[in-house]
């Protein structure tokens, strides 16, 4: 009688040795992903920043850009060492010109990489600064909410704006529902 042959019949041995390698195998793909993902969002944020540079060249506007990658997302800014009314007028009135800067830089972004681009464009700190305003915003709504016991609309805000509100509002202990459609889409706090 003949013994078959051990290779049909792994030891134990070589299946925790394969079982490691998988392990190893699987973690080396999950730091290959991690690495890939800030990959893109750098190669995303020298897509942009060189898409503005040409703009603000173009227009003949002087500017430092900062790229900064943070929580899954690239952060743009641009700024200027003194207070240039050039820079204010790309934020323009409520930010509206920004937006569309955004949206354009965006646009360059997944033309040049064919990925859609969730990147964050800020111009002389005005994101920064809005952002105080919309917790003010959101502390004050909460209040009357509270006080009044009805709900509370607020003004209609862009996407990024009401992620921030909802945050804050979440954060003080009420519920936010964002309503509306397109321009009118806003913040409804109430506290139920």
């Amino acid at each position: 009688m003949s013994v078959e042959s051990t290779d049909q019949f792994p030891s134990a041995e070589a299946e925790i040795d394969a079982a490691a390698d998988d392990s190893v195998a699987e973690a080396e793909t999950a730091a290959g992903s991690a690495g890939s993902a800030a990959g893109r969002l750098e190669e995303e944020g020298d897509v942009a920043a060189d898409y503005l540079e040409e703009l603000l060249d173009i227009a003949d506007i002087d500017g430092d850009i900062d790229i900064e990658v943070r929580n899954g997302r690239t952060y743009i800014s641009i700024v200027a060492e003194e207070e240039s009314d050039a820079l204010d007028a790309l934020v323009g009135q409520d930010g509206e010109v920004l937006e569309a800067l955004q949206e354009l830089t965006r646009l360059s972004v997944l033309s040049a990489t064919e990925n859609r681009s969730r990147l964050v464009l800020d111009i002389n700190g005005y994101r920064k600064e809005r952002a105080g305003h919309l917790q003010k915003i959101a502390e004050d709504a909460v209040a009357e909410a509270k006080e009044s016991g009805a709900p509370v609309a607020l003004a209609p805000m862009s996407a990024y704006e009401r992620k921030i509100v909802h945050d804050a509002v979440a954060d003080l202990g009420l519920i936010s529902e964002s309503e509306g459609e397109g321009a009118g889409r806003h913040i409804v706090v109430s506290a139920e």
